[in-house]
């Protein structure tokens, strides 16, 4: 704005006088950026009007009133990178490909004190380097930004960024941060860092003041649990050889995990990178009792460290054992989900091909039912399930599994998967799709299911409260922090290139699907003390203890209603197979119940009510 503006508008409104020098500064041609339009340039002033003319993205000449924009827009430097992005695109863009750190730096010199907080720069960074290459860029620019001496890098989004007038060494920085804190956990972070810093340099004496303070805190800290103090322990010794102390530290690493009960708890918690050498440890302090424990650790394992276990086991011989392990733990029905998830990702791996050949079959379906069902049972609705998203996204991935599978056994494990919880009832109805595709008689399924949707379910006490209780956080709290989220995120500006309104609608989709589904289910619902039940035969609500006519072992279960499920406790729903084959059932009957590709044979020996129990 010129001065004859200027003075016109402060002589209208004289409480603007304190703000003159921002109001100078929305001069034409200056970049800016507002809460609600996103980044812009002032094209001009109209004295008429009194109102800036700005070109927001699709918004051009744009009015608004520059008292109104004191507030709610920044007139941005010439420096600031969204400008030069404008002004300067092919150095903005060499600089993105291939010196992201004298990006960042000249980045930050654009700022007061050549700082600014991390949320505030990836936010910028975001929309200078766009949006759907940010993140992938990001994660790489950061390994360089970290390297570089001239800028300090925050260790949360709430620090900052800051451009260093003496730029000082990696090494420096880590020590100045190591001195700075007091937590163990942060220490052994820092300490590892270090290690990997001077590995090739020459050594410091301050190494020795690390070195003491990582090893007072792997022995003394109480803020380390039992992974932990193992993993500080390691860093401790790497950075013992580095400084070379010939000083023997307590507790070792050997005696951390000389307590074998402790090993599982520990694995569970241990950084993905120290996961292999945590196997060479067990081996090495355990050598009688090593491949026991691997194939427990393997039983319990979860994520990479599933496949570090399996490719340990392999590498030292056991494959056949691990071969026979598998087989037998799928007949007890022990294979845990992440092993499951391991097999069917590698069922096609040359490596491995021999190991899977024999399980790639109908009843290793059944044990992924299975799985998937029990961790829905143990978790809420919303936790994602890895073994039913791969079930999902790998198209022939069920086929791989019904190749062997007669028309019978594949209609029973379709019916097995249109009672499993683990799913949305359009993923049901997709992998079913795959079924009927293999085997088109399956379809009556489908047309079973569609005329009893409005069939009437009976339901516990407790199972309808829980419901009940998840429809009313999804109505009372979910439905409306996704509103006010929506809101918020429609005052970011222009909805199409807004990813946190489109990620609140996304939500909203969801909230909603599963909003519909639990009326349903509760309009369906009948709720029961199951004091009705009779013990003259099976149903809802009896407890009833069958034979095994192959073992001789007898199992007692608890039939409720359809949304109750312990497998651990044998309490079981009178959906599931098991309980439809025993519906009706009197003591002395023999059910047949399909187990993969196998029969199984029960006989009852006695009913009871459930409500004489409870």
């Amino acid at each position: 704005m010129n001065s004859e503006a200027l003075s016109a508008l402060i002589a209208k409104n004289p409480s603007l006088k304190a703000a003159k020098a921002k109001l100078e500064a929305m001069e034409p041609g200056a970049y800016c950026i507002h809460r609600s339009w996103g980044f812009g340039q002032i094209k001009s002033y109209d004295d008429g009007t009194q109102r800036l003319l700005i070109d927001f993205k699709g918004k051009k000449a744009h009015a608004m009133d520059p008292a109104f924009c004191l507030n709610t827009m920044e007139v941005l430097p010439a420096k600031h990178l969204l400008v030069r992005k404008e002004t300067e695109p092919k150095k903005i863009a060499a600089l993105i490909a291939d010196d992201p750190a004298q990006l960042i730096a000249e980045a930050l010199e654009a700022y007061p004190n050549h700082a600014t907080s991390a949320i505030d720069l990836e936010i910028t960074l975001t929309q200078v380097v766009g949006e759907d290459k940010y993140k992938k860029w990001w994660s790489t620019a950061k390994k360089a930004v970290g390297k570089d001496p001239r800028i300090s890098s925050p260790a949360k989004k709430t620090e900052c960024f800051i451009l260093r007038e003496t730029p000082i060494s990696a090494e420096d920085e880590i020590l100045e941060q190591f001195n700075s804190t007091r937590s163990a956990r942060r220490r052994i972070a820092l300490a590892e860092e270090l290690v990997a810093t001077v590995a090739k340099k020459e050594i410091k004496t301050d190494l020795v003041a690390i070195l003491k303070a990582v090893a007072d805190a792997v022995k003394d800290s109480n803020q380390l649990d039992a992974s932990e103090r193992l993993y500080g322990a390691s860093v401790r010794d790497d950075l013992a050889k580095l400084a070379g102390s010939a000083e023997v530290f307590e507790p070792s690493q050997a005696a951390l995990i000389a307590t074998v009960r402790d090993l599982p708890a520990i694995a569970e918690k241990i950084p993905v990178h120290f996961q292999s050498q945590f196997l060479d440890l067990v081996k090495e302090t355990h050598p009688i009792e090593c491949r026991d424990l691997l194939f427990t650790l393997l039983k319990t394992s979860q994520g990479k460290f599933t496949t570090e276990c399996i490719n340990f086991l392999v590498e030292n011989g056991h494959a056949e054992e691990l071969a026979v392990a598998l087989k037998r733990w799928q007949t007890e029905q022990n294979l845990r989900a992440p092993v499951l998830l391991w097999i069917v990702k590698n069922r096609h791996s040359k490596k491995f091909a021999k190991l899977l050949n024999d399980l790639i079959t109908p009843r290793l379906l059944g044990a992924v039912f299975f799985a998937i069902d029990y961790e829905a049972l143990q978790a809420s609705s919303a936790r994602r399930i890895p073994l039913a998203d791969i079930l999902s996204e790998d198209t022939e991935l069920i086929a791989d599994l019904l190749s062997t599978a007669d028309p019978e056994t594949a209609r029973d494990l379709a019916n097995t998967l249109m009672l499993n919880q683990g799913f949305e009832e359009l993923t049901k109805k997709s992998l079913l799709a795959r079924f009927i595709k293999l085997f088109p008689k399956i379809q009556s399924l489908v047309a079973a299911d569609a005329e009893g949707k409005e069939e009437q379910l009976l339901v516990s006490k407790a199972s309808f409260e829980r419901k009940r209780e998840e429809y009313e956080a999804i109505v009372s709290k979910k439905i409306p922090e996704n509103s006010k989220a929506i809101a918020i995120a429609r005052e970011h500006g222009d909805l199409k290139e807004n990813s946190e309104y489109k990620m609140a609608k996304q939500d909203q989709q969801v909230l909603m699907a599963q909003k519909t589904n639990l009326e349903r289910d509760l309009g369906r619902a009948r709720v029961s003390d199951f004091k009705e039940a009779s013990a003259d035969q099976v149903g809802a609500g009896t407890v009833v203890e069958v034979r095994s006519s192959a073992t001789g072992a007898t199992t007692r279960y608890t039939i409720l209603g359809a949304w109750d499920g312990d497998p651990d406790q044998h309490i079981i729903s009178y959906k599931t197979a098991l309980g439809v084959a025993l519906l009706g059932k009197k003591p002395g009957d023999t059910v047949k119940v399909k187990s993969g590709t196998s029969d199984e044979n029960y006989t009852i020996v006695s009913i009871a009510r459930y409500a004489d129990k409870a």
